[in-house]
């Protein structure tokens, strides 16, 4: 089980927990959370504890910083009209996230954008919609949160909590207008799963991807969650005609980087659908097109490629063979 499945899931436990014990006295129900969220933290962590984490924040311009910490990218866009936050992490450091954002700004978080549902990103949407945030996200997205997909070794999700339930949703786009700046939600459809969110801040020149868009290792198509590869490519052509070449592109993990990083890594993920969909047309199985080693002479091309370009290519395969 890897990072993300193995955090995801004792994310779930945690929420079964709280929702078991909520007629329980409230210092026992602080007691089973904590110990659970331990064992939550050792497992998925392998043995780091999320109380180690620190939040760094990183400044792009005077309105807007982007924060790190353990999972996905988070943007925040301050002014006197509040905080537009886009992601939240892992529930446990949703304290620190809201601590380092008060670094920052006094005005509270008004609004939060999850650009998709994995648990890096959107963890720690209950805890800021209890604070008072307006969750906003595509309709899919909203119905994966509501209707997860089983856990990694089979137990049934667990749905968010409504308090963390996106209030409002959109299909196509949605343009906000906050702390004198334009913010566009764009959908893109069935990328890295089927609720991706591209956020565009045209006068900033800035663009927030999630994770159709890694400046780290090979491209991830979940398609558990409705992700599709031609999706994704099709989402990665979006960044780059909305892009200037001075524009900054935030990733979903990994630096930020410019139109010229978005450009070389689609046409790796074109590549590896070409050379993938070739084999598939002989008939080769999986495993077969695996041994072929397609992604040899691009691992060079991504940074931190690690085992991810086997698990594209699994996923190129599977997904060439559901729509041949």
């Amino acid at each position: 089980m890897d990072l993300l499945y193995a955090a995801q899931h004792y994310q779930t436990v945690i929420r079964s927990v709280s929702l078991e014990l909520t007629m329980k006295p409230v210092r026992f129900i602080f007691t089973v959370g904590a110990l659970v969220l331990s064992a939550a933290v050792a497992y998925a962590q392998g043995g780091q504890d999320f109380s180690k984490v620190e939040i760094k924040t990183n400044k792009v311009t005077d309105k807007f910083y982007t924060l790190d910490g353990q999972g996905g990218t988070i943007g925040v866009l301050i002014g006197p009209d509040g905080v537009f936050m886009v992601d939240t992490q892992f529930a446990p450091l949703s304290e620190k996230i809201a601590a380092a954002i008060k670094q920052l700004t006094p005005q509270p978080i008004k609004f939060v954008v999850n650009t998709h549902v994995h648990g890096d990103h959107s963890g720690g949407d209950e805890n800021f919609g209890k604070m008072g945030a307006t969750i906003i996200s595509r309709e899919e997205l909203r119905f994966r949160l509501a209707h997860p997909n089983p856990g990694a070794n089979g137990q049934p999700g667990v749905p968010t909590a409504a308090v963390g339930l996106p209030k409002q949703t959109y299909r196509e786009q949605l343009t906000l207008h906050m702390n004198g700046e334009e913010v566009q939600l764009i959908a893109i459809p069935r990328a890295h799963t089927d609720g991706d969110t591209m956020v565009y801040f045209p006068g900033l020149d800035i663009i927030m991807t999630g994770d159709f868009y890694r400046a780290i290792q090979y491209p991830n198509v979940d398609r558990a969650n409705g992700g599709s590869l031609q999706g994704l490519i099709d989402g990665l052509g979006s960044v780059i005609g909305h892009a200037g070449p001075n524009t900054k592109i935030v990733p979903g993990h990994g630096p930020t980087v410019d139109r010229t990083a978005v450009m070389a890594h689609r046409d790796v993920a074109i590549a590896v659908r070409d050379r993938v969909a070739a084999l598939v047309a002989q008939g080769k199985t999986e495993d077969e097109v695996v041994a072929a080693k397609v992604t040899a002479d691009l691992d060079a091309k991504i940074q931190q490629p690690g085992t991810t370009g086997e698990r594209f290519v699994r996923q190129a395969y599977a997904d060439l063979k559901a729509t041949r």
